[in-house]
């Protein structure tokens, strides 16, 4: 295998899917804030909210569409690029994407249409049900496509067949229910409601700035203040649960997210600046706040973060205990009745992934040496700087956040938000954080789990397809135009779009009064 093409692929997956994530968050929190806009005008029957909810279904569907075209790229790409993948644990990783699109995608698709032509068919009660309908349909997309990758990240429920040599569901419910897909699913969410929300703001503000659509503007803006002071509270709450989980589940990563190169005396500090030297494998210049690692990873003053050098040394142990199920599975491919060869295997099959990273220096993993072994216990240790750093900023922009939004409901309670245009000028400039905060999540979580495709059972580089360079190098150059070109199409439609304004604003803009009185002059 050219290690090349599993780079190459890997490369071409991290762009299409930091592109289809630019549009997920958007689609997911524009979904509920529909609802909500759309609830007021059905309860107040005020023609104000009807403008406002159409205005921001538009800004909704121009990003469904690219959400949609950009995601079925990537499910293809598990059979283009990724086909050793998709054989090895297609049985488990298949289903929760045969659902999502079975059910997910065609009952989000489905109502995404009568949202949007039903407004003079159906009552107004009917069409909040088929809006709240897309909502719920666009958020358990996403619950389902979490839930397969929370098994990548914590395979759960499966195991190895020796017989059929693949991967095999024994525990669907373990699936389904996994605590990283859950931590991952509730957290993923409410990043996408604050995107939602800060859009909202932001382009509010903006029309205000402009004394633009006025009416449709502040009203907006409140309901964007509120949706998101909660969204960003729940960012940070879900945040610090998902660091709990990765406690039990994934060790190496919460360790590279902290630079913690050997275990501390517990309970552990937590890293705020630091320098983290992969070459000396220490962390220079380290700014701590004592306790607060061991608090938030253990919710307990005595329970342990483990180190990377411990973990490594964990490491060494699974791959010598793999090494023997690999044995093992060679001697049942020769004779499947061999009974030591099963016994043998199931001692340790638990451990058989870890041998596999030992084919990436040599092709029989029983011959390696104990400095090959050592190599490939280094291996299990992700790019340390970038998950350090990008778990840093991504924290920092989620507090800003909560800031922005607590700052904005505070002026909207007041009804203070007209007058302060200060305010209003940050809105608009605030309006890229939660982006970029959502792209670097997604690199903390997939690069944080490197070198394995999925947890402890596949390496990256053996997953991928028999390609050559050339093909790869042609269809990343294609996805990078085809891409660039839909992406500067859809920020000149919401551009337009937000210029225009509501197609019907005219109509609720107060009418002309009479000119005040003026006295006569001499």
């Amino acid at each position: 295998m050219d290690p090349m093409v599993a780079d190459l692929s890997r490369l071409q997956f991290a762009l299409t899917a930091l592109y289809h994530f630019l549009f997920v968050p958007l689609t997911l929190g524009l979904s509920f804030m529909l609802v909500i806009m759309e609830s007021v005008y059905v309860m107040t029957n005020r023609p104000v909210w009807r403008t406002a909810t159409r205005f921001w279904g538009k800004i909704f569907g121009i990003n469904f569409v690219l959400g949609v075209a950009t995601g079925l790229t990537m499910e293809f790409q598990f059979g283009t690029n990724w086909s050793y993948f998709s054989h090895y644990v297609g049985d488990i990783f298949g289903a929760p994407l045969a659902i999502e699109g079975l059910m997910a995608f065609f009952l989000e698709a489905t109502m995404v249409g009568i949202m949007f032509f039903g407004w003079d068919r159906l009552s107004k009660l009917g069409h909040l049900f088929v809006t709240f309908l897309v909502a719920l349909g666009t958020n358990l997309s996403a619950l389902w496509i979490l839930i397969a990758n929370g098994w990548m990240q914590n395979p759960v429920g499966a195991t190895f067949n020796p017989d059929t040599m693949r991967m095999e569901v024994s525990d669907f419910g373990a699936v389904l229910f996994n605590p990283i897909a859950q931590a991952k699913f509730v957290h993923t969410v409410s990043a996408g409601y604050v995107i939602a929300a800060v859009l909202v703001l932001g382009v509010s503000a903006y029309w205000l700035l402009k004394g633009q659509f006025v009416p449709i503007a502040r009203r907006s803006m409140t309901v964007a203040a509120a949706f998101g002071l909660a969204a960003s509270l729940s960012v940070v709450v879900l945040g610090d649960e998902s660091g709990y989980a990765l406690t039990d589940n994934q060790k190496m990563k919460l360790a590279a997210i902290e630079a913690a190169w050997h275990t501390e005396e517990s309970p552990a500090g937590l890293t705020i600046f630091g320098m983290p030297d992969t070459v000396a494998r220490t962390t220079r210049y380290e700014v701590q706040v004592p306790w607060l690692l061991g608090l938030i990873a253990t919710r307990s003053l005595d329970g342990t973060v483990a180190g990377m050098s411990e973990l490594v040394l964990k490491a060494q142990e699974r791959i010598i205990s793999g090494v023997r199920a690999y044995d093992a599975v060679e001697r049942l491919k020769v004779d499947p009745q061999d009974r030591a060869a099963r016994a043998q295997f199931e001692a340790h099959k638990r451990d058989l992934g870890y041998a596999l990273l030992l084919k990436r220096q040599i092709a029989d993993p029983r011959a390696a040496t104990p400095r090959q072994v050592t190599a490939a216990a280094w291996d299990t240790v992700p790019d340390v700087p970038l998950m350090f750093w990008s778990f840093r900023i991504m924290a920092a922009i989620g507090f800003a956040m909560i800031a922005l939004f607590a700052t904005a409901f505070v002026l909207c309670s007041l009804r203070l938000h007209l007058e302060s245009r200060w305010f209003l000028r940050l809105a608009v400039a605030a309006i890229p954080l939660p982006w970029i905060a959502a792209e670097l999540g997604w690199i903390v979580a997939e690069l944080g789990r490197q070198p394995w495709a999925i947890e402890g059972v596949l390496p990256t580089f053996l997953a991928s397809s028999s390609l050559s360079r050339g093909a790869l190098w042609t269809t990343l150059a294609g996805f990078t135009l085809l891409y660039g070109a839909l992406a500067v199409i859809e920020v000149r439609l919401i551009l337009a779009a937000i210029r225009h304004g509501p197609s019907d604003a005219e109509h609720d803009q107060p009418a002309p009064g009479p000119l005040p009185a003026t006295p006569m002059t001499a």
